[in-house]
């Protein structure tokens, strides 16, 4: 009955979606004349930015931006729609979104039951209760966005997510892994320096399951998941831009590639911090669990076996989906118009490839190996329904937030000032909104403040070797303050779904939070203190 009831609620999500597409290309038909005069509007525009300062440009994401987030980006072809809305959406407009926050945060503590059964009715609701008004007032314009971040972004994110979920799945470690602290800090390091070059996501994926594997016996394990979303989901991918979202948004817009590992001194204090505060919590809790007769009789039980690894075919897979995300952002082959919305051809190439790889991991994978991982589809069946109605109620916050001064935000953006600044306003955005685009306002802001007028390739140029310090502030706090939510960053939901499919009870939104404020707030602080 629960299987049949997923399905209808997702037979009525694609309904609904395919209902708006087939208005937005009726839409389309009938307003094709305005639609090339906005074009040539748009291209005379995006002709004269090289002559603008930098300062007063809206966000142009070339047909390669969107697929920065690696499917989780809100970049756009036509700018022209998101900076009219951006100044007309007030403040309000947000508050689907802070409903469907507020209802990932709450229900799951005060209606357990009801939200594990009806969680993507919940989102469902907050999605249409902000779809329906916007496409009422907007009417060409509302669709042209809902269907942009659908098509560009969430249709992308959710095939990413799903490809390294089900080739991470396939991958088997097996023999006797005993979770000490000793093992567990080596375990978050190897992630943590690994994140960097796989993806945040890919690294997550990829270790979660050996992880709680090891530590199958331990009475307490939340810790060890909080920790791991802290490292391994988040902080590691510092160093290149294959491993956060932003810092490949960077290296689109003419950051060179390795300048990232100048944030390798700020990156190794903040890990080094939870490293070593890890191992002594881990520690501390270790050795109370010793005491205990529970485990002290599972000790003497316990039969050791030699570690193997298996289904290591898909580390091939693994390095296809990294192939494929790297293409998207570096070949050009144009776009295709898909009811109305420009999505480049490279994107879906990159798409096809993800999905090709994920379905040959499926194949080649024994059920044997999925079994002994605990494979199901739940947790990424929890992560699309959800983050499909979050993708829909975040349009306007991020449409503000592009708007510049000119929006409903603005005084955010002209709040801005010292490399301190901006590590903590781009930190705390990325904390609850997508912290691609956040990366790409700051970035803009930072180019017009400094070098108006030139540019862009010269403008970064000039940045990464004259402010540098500017660039890393706003690197290191998009990508660091992800971790301060579950929502911050792809990775820390999904891992959080994984881990209570284990049996871990982990902690609701609000309580995460208390965890991240208490040892990643004072940890930035010092950040800021000694780096900013």
């Amino acid at each position: 009955m629960r299987i049949i009831r997923n399905r209808i609620l997702l037979l009525l999500i694609l309904t609904f979606l395919i209902g708006i597409a087939g208005i937005a290309r009726a839409s389309v038909a009938a307003e094709s004349h305005k639609n090339e005069a906005n074009q040539q509007a748009d291209s005379q525009h995006q002709n004269s930015d090289i002559a603008e300062p930098q300062g007063n440009q809206k966000i142009h994401g070339d047909s390669s931006v969107q697929h920065a987030k690696m499917g989780g980006s809100h970049g756009s072809e036509s700018t022209h729609h998101e900076s009219t809305l951006g100044k007309e959406l007030p403040i309000w407009s947000a508050l689907p979104f802070a409903g469907i926050l507020l209802s990932i945060a709450l229900m799951p503590i005060l209606l357990p039951h009801f939200w594990h059964h009806h969680f993507g009715k919940v989102a469902a609701f907050w999605a249409t209760a902000f779809a329906v008004p916007f496409i009422l007032k907007f009417g060409h314009e509302a669709i042209y966005e809902i269907l942009h971040i659908y098509l560009a972004d969430y249709i992308p994110f959710i095939i990413l997510l799903w490809a390294l979920f089900t080739i991470s799945g396939g991958i088997l470690v097996e023999g006797t892994l005993k979770g000490k602290p000793a093992l567990n800090t080596l375990l978050l390091f190897i992630g943590t320096m690994i994140a960097s070059w796989v993806g945040t996501t890919g690294a997550s994926m990829l270790l979660i399951r050996p992880m709680l594997r090891a530590n199958a016996e331990r009475k307490n394990k939340i810790h060890i998941v909080i920790f791991f979303i802290f490292l391994i989901s988040n902080i590691g991918g510092s160093l290149t831009p294959l491993g956060d979202p932003p810092l490949f948004l960077g290296f689109l817009h003419h950051v060179p590639f390795f300048w990232t590992l100048k944030l390798i001194v700020p990156m190794m204090f903040v890990c080094s911090i939870l490293w070593g505060l890890f191992f002594i919590i881990d520690t501390i809790l270790y050795r109370r669990e010793q005491r205990g007769e529970i485990v002290a009789e599972q000790q003497h039980t316990t039969v050791t076996t030699p570690l193997r690894i298996r289904g290591l075919i898909n580390l091939v897979f693994l390095l296809g989906v990294i192939g494929g995300v790297l293409m998207s952002g570096l070949v050009k082959l144009g776009s295709v118009n898909i009811f109305g919305v420009h999505v480049a051809i490279q994107n879906i190439l990159r798409d096809v490839i993800l999905i090709l790889m994920g379905l040959l991991s499926l194949k080649y994978t024994s059920k044997e190996i999925r079994k002994g991982n605990g494979f199901t589809w739940f947790p990424i069946q929890e992560v699309a329904y959800l983050f499909a109605g979050i993708f829909m109620c975040i349009i306007p916050a991020l449409a503000m937030l592009k708007a510049g001064t000119d929006g409903a935000l603005g005084a955010i953006i002209q709040a801005v000032q010292s490399p301190s600044d901006y590590f903590w306003i781009t930190g705390a955005l990325s904390s609850f909104l997508d912290n691609a685009p956040t990366y790409l306002t700051f970035l803009n802001t930072q180019l017009g403040n400094f070098f108006p007028g030139l540019p862009e390739a010269q403008a970064v140029s000039l940045l990464v070797s004259e402010k540098a310090t500017y660039l890393m502030a706003l690197s290191a706090g998009a990508v660091f303050m992800g971790a301060n939510t579950y929502i911050g960053n792809a990775p820390n939901f999904m891992v959080k779904a994984i881990a209570e499919e284990n049996g871990i009870k982990m902690p609701g939104f609000f309580g995460y939070m208390l965890y991240s404020i208490a040892i990643l707030i004072p940890t930035f602080a010092l950040v800021s203190m000694v780096f900013f």
